[in-house]
């Protein structure tokens, strides 16, 4: 059973009933509180797949609400997915445009997003005429089942849904974070907190150690200003990326390097990210626990990965990561998949030697036999398969590779090979590759690198998409068993953190492999490929690794 909503302005909303096809089955009828209407139809025996037009927006208020929904079907990210296996991948997919686009009419671009402020996460406001919504919301919906004839796509389309669900949530409970904690890591990285327009004093103290090296003052956070340092030194370089700098012998390169490290977490997570979006937790304003709450966009990647909208949650500084710290008498979780795409491209290609050795805890470690015995060139051999590289050994590994596991190698030259044609290629349940542009096809012609770019991003794309799938089975699995156990508050590619009172922490742990395993089976059923998820139980996010 299906029902489409869509809220009004005063708390209550239009519902419609829908036939399994989208079909009306009732008429329109509207509802004075809609939360409310909404935790009576979850405990029924039936609970309804809510049709939204958007989860990002719609579900926020009812979460703030104390309402839970189970399943949706978002049509937004569904229009995105529908748009991808009809070749027309990244155009917009919002509500408006899937309805001009359905009946001919200029399609509306998509609207720009912006880092929200922490105390409007997101732009609520209902539609000025929820009725009329509402009729859109369902002709758009029977739309794409029409268009839907695939079995896997329709998996996708549910587990896409329930991470937007997931995604609101998350942002929601918030991860857990200490603010003095956070302040004394900085100070004591970086030193005090500065007067406003001045650095750091350990920031400081290694320009002027910088300055003094090469002689001169001048600004170490001015790419070219270093650049033209070093080749008044006697050192040409064409970037200052720290691969480039590490090699050359100078006083300067040490401190340059450390005062890089340094100021790219005090500028990307220091006092002024601290103020903008680590936000008051459950407990008030004047408490140390509080709560940073990322905004996660739902296949934000063209390989369904996940993305962030401001606050660089995905690159958290391993040195703040104690800040991330469990409320008291809580404790996190963190678990991350071993191994995650190697072991995708064993189950997705069917290699009976790889999915065998992907039965184990360490991948790399049962393939090492294979490669003399040495596990880091197993782990060069299988990365170089997935993205294509070809440096130091890799071309000698990837020989032995092709010999010993022809199928996983087939899987992904294929991939590689349809890229480099211009063709698209899909993931497991049938995300489709954005096409190439027209300026591709022009520098095809003229240059043989476009023509491999092409074939690296496609047959990483196979793997990486396929991967992301996994990883929201796997947190859509987890969710149903969490309940009011624990909070999802934190996912990563491969990587997830719950946050939960000490006494269910056991029993939750326990509920994340049975999770990973789910996945792995509706995915690729009796594949032997197993993918570890362990987790974890820690105080705080830094003593997880």
């Amino acid at each position: 059973m299906k029902t489409a909503l869509t809220p009004d302005a005063h708390g209550g909303g239009w519902l419609q009933e829908l036939h399994a096809d989208g079909s009306p089955a009732a008429e329109p009828r509207h509802v004075g509180d809609l939360a409310g209407h909404l935790d009576a139809a979850e405990t029924a025996e039936e609970t309804p797949r809510w049709v939204l037009a958007e989860t990002r927006l719609v579900y926020p208020p009812l979460l703030e609400r104390g309402t839970r929904l189970t399943r949706t079907w978002d049509a937004t990210l569904t229009e995105a997915i529908l748009l991808s296996t009809e070749k027309q991948a990244g155009q917009p997919a919002g509500l408006a445009a899937a309805h001009a686009r359905m009946n001919g009419l200029p399609v509306p671009e998509a609207p720009t997003r912006h880092a929200p402020e922490q105390d409007t996460l997101f732009d609520t406001a209902p539609a000025s005429d929820p009725l009329a919504e509402l009729a859109t919301l369902v002709a758009v919906h029977r739309n794409q089942r029409e268009r839907l004839h695939d079995a896997g796509l329709g998996y996708l389309i549910a587990a896409e849904s329930a991470g937007g669900l997931i995604a609101a949530e998350m942002t929601h409970h918030g991860l857990p974070w200490r603010r003095d904690i956070h302040d004394q890591l900085l100070t004591n990285l970086v030193g005090p907190r500065p007067v406003r327009g001045m650095r750091p004093k350990k920031l400081q103290q290694l320009a002027d150690e910088i300055s003094e090296a090469f002689g001169h003052r001048f600004n170490p956070d001015s790419p070219q200003q270093v650049i033209d340092a070093f080749h008044q030194a006697g050192h040409p370089i064409e970037s200052t990326r720290a691969w480039e700098i590490s090699d050359i012998d100078h006083p300067a390169v040490t401190p340059l390097l450390r005062y890089k490290e340094l100021a790219r977490v005090h500028s990307a997570h220091g006092w002024t990210w601290l103020r903008d979006w680590v936000s008051d937790g459950p407990l008030g304003t004047d408490h140390p626990h509080a709560r940073f709450r990322p905004t996660y966009v739902v296949g934000g990647v063209v390989t369904g990965r996940w993305a962030t909208d401001g606050g660089g949650a995905l690159q958290i500084p391993k040195a703040l990561r104690p800040a991330c710290h469990a409320d008291d008498g809580w404790k996190l979780i963190v678990a991350d998949a071993a191994q995650l795409e190697p072991r995708v491209l064993a189950a997705m290609s069917h290699d009976d030697g790889m999915a065998s050795a992907a039965g184990a805890d360490d991948l790399y470690a049962a393939l090492a036999p294979t490669f003399d015995g040495s596990r880091d060139d197993a782990k060069i051999a299988l990365l170089s398969a997935m993205y294509g590289g070809t440096a130091g050994n890799a071309s000698a590994l990837l020989a032995v590779m092709k010999r010993r596991f022809p199928r996983a190698w087939d899987y992904v030259q294929t991939a590689a090979h349809t890229g480099e044609t211009g063709g698209l290629v899909s993931t497991w349940l049938g995300r489709t590759c954005p096409p190439p542009s027209n300026n591709w096809w022009n520098k095809r012609t003229e240059s043989t690198r476009a023509i491999r770019d092409r074939g690296r991003f496609t047959r990483n794309f196979v793997v990486q998409g396929t991967a992301a799938e996994w990883a929201l089975t796997m947190m859509a699995y987890l969710r149903g068993r969490l309940r009011d156990l624990g909070e999802l508050v934190f996912f990563q590619h491969d990587e997830i953190i719950i946050h939960c009172p000490g006494d269910n922490a056991e029993q939750i742990r326990e509920f994340i492999q049975d999770a990973a395993d789910a996945a792995t089976r509706v995915l690729f059923q009796d594949t032997p490929v197993r993918i570890p998820l362990t987790g974890k139980i820690v105080d705080h996010y830094g003593e997880a690794k």
